[in-house]
């Protein structure tokens, strides 16, 4: 087989070798999986290639209409013979494939689902890995006089020859008509043979010192290995079918659209990670022809038209703003010059806007208090945030809100963490100490003891607790003290009270204060959100002026 020109067909035939030296090492599973892969890649290339020749075959038809055109009409039949040939030894390799295929699997006479199990997830052959069956069917034949091999080889050999000839026939009884000259029409046909990729390599086979073509290409090859060597073939010969009827377009002044452009295409499920996350992708091979106008393609995002660059991109910017996942919609039309059919196709691309933030905490004041609301905010800096997951663990517990802003309520005093995860992954784990709300200050008329004017005194209806310095909404109140009045000149006298309003008897004492006089109020009790008791809170002393 000749040494490819193009691009693509050089790269399979490279990866062929690379994966033949593999199977000589014996890597069994993974190479047979890639034959497998190879075979699909050269299918999806004629494939390609086949809807290619198709738009060209349509469009000079339309120019072959025009009467200026009328002594270029003979190429139109020649590229029907052309394409016929081509059809008739693709047909016989699927025939052949297809008899490998049963023979390997249940030789049932025909290819169905039982030639078939699903190996790791992927379906394939189910015997791919037989080499008695090409060995027997391609080299030595079902009666040991020859296989199928040497008849494949001259298939290969015949279908040239006939491609070359229709090409010949072409230029030879019609060429001058078309405006070349002799040597022209000999150098092209000249060239055609030289350089068809569609060939047989009658050398190697004689220089690896094997008894026939056949041996060397198919003996004791295992099946999965055969199947890209056949879909290669049939590459070779559609490369060299579009090869041919793009020169014959060429010589009736059609345009022919030739794919000189590769470049990897990468799709990625996401485009913003964190460590530990794991990135899918497609990647593939995106093509361009450079001889395509650029008018006639248009490639927007987000409706905006972008300028092709010579190699088949655009250039495309955006300024991120706000926050969140955003997408960008794109669309491609390409229309083809020979036909004027558009192709259409669309697409999206998401992308995450964050942030850039900082967070300071002081480790003390790392506190929940037990029977308030505790706000807690979580930023978390390059992670999407509806990846985030709080929970609160130990001595509290989460309360209400959300993932970004929640509530936590202590419920004991003791030690708490929150933990935040995004998609499996732990972000971090944050120690809190879990507190009761401080002891507040018994107050009567904003004062927690000393010199008192009698009249201030006697206004008030009670004692309250105040909370000093404490950020959070929370109320606690008196559940009862004892008042002890020591006048000047007489006894003590004492009123036990319960609550923190004056009890009248409470009140009738403190309706006695004149100067001079003292007042002590003891045995304070208060009782805070979330106490279980009262607490003490201690005593005040007042001098009555």
């Amino acid at each position: 087989m000749s040494i490819p020109k193009e691009p693509r067909q050089l790269m399979i035939n490279i990866m062929y070798l690379v994966l033949m030296a593999l199977l000589a090492l014996n890597v069994s599973a993974e190479v047979m999986n890639a034959f497998q892969t190879l075979d699909e890649g050269n299918q999806n290339s004629i494939a390609t290639v086949d809807e290619q020749l198709d738009a060209t075959v349509k469009g000079v038809e339309t120019i072959l209409e025009d009467d200026s055109k009328k002594r270029f009409q003979p190429i139109q039949p020649a590229i029907e013979e052309v394409r016929s040939i081509s059809g008739e030894f693709g047909t016989y390799v699927d025939q052949l494939r297809d008899l490998m295929i049963d023979r390997s699997g249940n030789n049932n006479g025909e290819v169905d689902d039982e030639d078939y199990k699903v190996d790791h997830g992927v379906r394939a052959l189910r015997g791919k890995k037989n080499k008695d069956i090409t060995t027997r069917l391609l080299v030595l034949g079902e009666d040991g006089q020859g296989g199928l091999g040497a008849e494949l080889k001259e298939k290969v050999i015949e279908t040239r020859q006939r491609l070359i000839d229709a090409y010949s026939n072409l230029l030879t009884e019609h060429g001058q008509n078309m405006d070349l000259k002799p040597a022209d029409i000999e150098a092209k046909i000249q060239s055609v043979a030289v350089n068809m990729p569609f060939n047989i390599d009658d050398e190697a086979w004689k220089e690896a010192d094997r008894p026939s073509w056949e041996d060397f290409k198919f003996g004791h090859m295992p099946v999965a290995a055969v199947m890209p060597l056949l879909s290669q073939m049939k590459s070779d010969l559609k490369v060299s079918e579009s090869n041919l009827v793009n020169d014959m377009v060429s010589l009736a002044g059609g345009k022919v659209i030739e794919i000189d452009k590769f470049f990897p295409v990468f799709n990625a499920d996401r485009s913003y990670v964190i460590g530990g996350e794991k990135i899918n992708a497609k990647v593939s091979v995106g093509s361009y022809s450079s001889s395509l106008d650029p008018s006639n393609v248009d490639l927007r995002v987000n409706g905006q038209r972008l300028r092709i660059n010579p190699d088949g991109t655009a250039d495309f910017s955006i300024t991120g703003s706000g926050t969140g996942q955003k997408t960008l919609t794109t669309s491609v039309a390409v229309t083809n010059p020979l036909t004027g059919e558009v192709k259409r196709g669309e697409g999206k691309f998401t992308y995450e806007v964050g942030q850039r933030s900082v967070s300071v905490s002081a480790d003390k004041m790392n506190v929940f208090y037990i029977g308030v609301d505790n706000p807690v905010t979580v930023a978390a800096a390059g992670v999407a945030s509806g990846d985030v997951r709080v929970s609160v663990t130990g001595a509290a517990s989460k309360k209400s809100g959300n993932n970004s802003n929640l509530i936590v309520t202590g419920n004991s005093v003791g030690d708490a963490k929150v933990n935040v995860t995004a998609k499996g992954q732990t972000l971090g784990s944050f120690d809190f100490r879990v507190k009761r709300i401080p002891d507040p200050k018994a107050k009567i008329g904003g004062s927690t003891g000393g010199k008192l004017r009698s009249n201030i005194f006697k206004s008030q209806s009670g004692l309250y607790a105040e909370l000093e310095n404490f950020d959070f909404e929370a109320k606690c109140g008196i559940t009862g003290f004892e008042l002890l009045y020591i006048p000047k000149r007489a006894d003590p006298v004492v009123s036990t009270n319960a609550g923190g309003n004056f009890t009248a008897s409470t009140k009738k004492l403190v309706d006695l204060a004149k100067p001079g006089d003292n007042f002590t109020i003891r045995n304070i009790k208060g009782r805070c959100p979330g106490d279980n008791g009262p607490r003490d809170l201690g005593t005040m002393s007042f001098q009555i002026q």
